[in-house]
């Protein structure tokens, strides 16, 4: 049986056990390690919690445009914080709905709520980077918050636990202060297949920024969730070298300033942020081309780590249905033999490949199913059916290699 075996046979099928264990290695290093973590933190007993006037002082900062209904419903949120020293900043960014007075009525209740605002005769193409960095120099103190009008913290623990990712992990025995600490910002659960795609779109991701920093190759973050230093904020620059691109006002920034020693990850429940998702899958696919338009300006070594993936599981998949039609050939013969074409015959009289190959697709859904779920379940997040995750795992890469190269007709986002 295996002398029927050709040269041909062995070596797809040895690619694609090289493809299937690459694949192995990355969801197990980087898509699993935010799970990884969220267990060892569970099992860890908490370290006594400093006394809350030893507490640093935290500002919080969001941007504002025409968020008026948003504001009027999440910014109490943020202003009944169970944390001893902070601040608000609120940055009206060219509002033209009621967003100052819902700020302004805010204010008349709260010492805590601080705004400035975007001239509107501002001509630069990113306004919420300009308005990050009025609010910046705002602020009083050194550690600075991120997060959207649109965002609503897990719990009035949310400020007490991003402040503690500014606590490293332990290094030969010694804690390391960081810099920047990666929160993780959710989608709420919606009936519907926009719902669906983004949720899912964002654990992925999700996962990924989380777990390449907890590897120490931290690449992006969001600013539905972020934090880091004011003084590494101007000491870097700021958004002084990315005001020509619109977009990348967080995972462009902090592509250009992290580093493995510099960024902690907030993982805990109470550190999450909440949103609604879009409506439609057009205006999702319009944000989406947003942030992936900023994608060629990451650093080298960045771009290069996040082709991998998408690279293998391309090929992954072209070389399995490569041999699913090498092995089908055979029972096409008398239909190709009509037209007088004849088929090579590189394939086995006992389709071994093929059952291996189906062993290994089925083994890789299995893992990568296992591996998202267990971490949605961990975060506390809705899982996704085998279906689902494999029909995503085709599909958005295609969505993404559509968006990064087709002509964008709606250039004012």
């Amino acid at each position: 049986m295996f002398d029927e075996i050709t040269i041909l046979d062995w070596w797809l099928s040895g690619a694609l056990l090289l493809l299937f264990a690459l694949q192995v290695y990355w969801y197990s290093r980087y898509l699993a390690a935010p799970a990884r973590k969220m267990r060892k933190d569970s099992k860890n007993v908490q370290p006594a919690v400093a006394s809350r006037e030893d507490m640093p002082g935290v500002s919080v900062i969001l941007c504002a445009h025409n968020e008026s209904f948003n504001l009027s419903h999440y910014l109490q949120v943020l202003l009944t914080q169970d944390y001893p020293k902070y601040e608000v900043i609120v940055v009206d960014d060219g509002s033209q709905d009621n967003t100052r007075d819902i700020i302004d009525q805010y204010m008349m209740h709260s010492q805590r709520l601080h705004t400035t605002f975007v001239p509107a005769d501002t001509r630069v193409r990113s306004t919420k980077k300009l308005a990050i960095t009025l609010a910046a120099k705002a602020a009083q103190y050194d550690y600075l918050l991120l997060t959207d009008a649109d965002c609503v913290p897990e719990s009035d623990q949310w400020i007490s636990e991003m402040v503690k990712g500014f606590k490293g992990e332990e290094a030969k025995g010694k804690e390391t202060n960081v810099d920047i600490v990666l929160g993780f910002g959710a989608y709420f659960y919606q009936s519907g297949f926009v719902n669906r795609v983004v949720r899912y779109d964002t654990l992925f991701n999700g996962l990924h920024y989380l777990g390449a920093a907890l590897c120490r190759h931290p690449y992006m973050g969001v600013g539905r969730n972020l934090a880091y230093r004011k003084s590494l904020f101007f000491q870097s620059g700021g958004f002084t070298r990315l005001m020509d691109s619109r977009a990348g006002d967080d995972d462009l920034f902090i592509n250009h300033v992290a580093k493995g020693a510099n960024t902690g990850v907030m993982l805990s429940r109470n550190s999450f942020t909440w949103s609604l998702s879009k409506k439609t899958l057009k205006d999702w696919l319009q944000q989406k081309r947003r942030h992936l338009s900023v994608s060629p300006l990451y650093r080298s070594a960045t771009k290069m780590r996040l082709m991998f993936e998408p690279l293998l599981r391309g090929l992954f998949y072209a070389l399995f249905l490569a041999i699913i039609v090498c092995n089908c050939l055979p029972e096409m013969e008398g239909c190709f033999s009509e037209f007088n074409i004849h088929l090579p015959e590189f394939y086995i009289e006992l389709p071994l490949l093929l059952v291996a190959a189906v062993v290994l697709f089925f083994a890789r859904w299995i893992l990568l199913t296992a591996i998202l779920n267990t971490s949605a379940r961990r975060m506390g997040l809705h899982g996704f059916s085998m279906l689902s995750v494999l029909w995503f795992d085709i599909t958005l890469p295609l969505v993404n290699l559509w968006l990064l190269i087709a002509p964008n007709r709606n250039a004012n986002w």
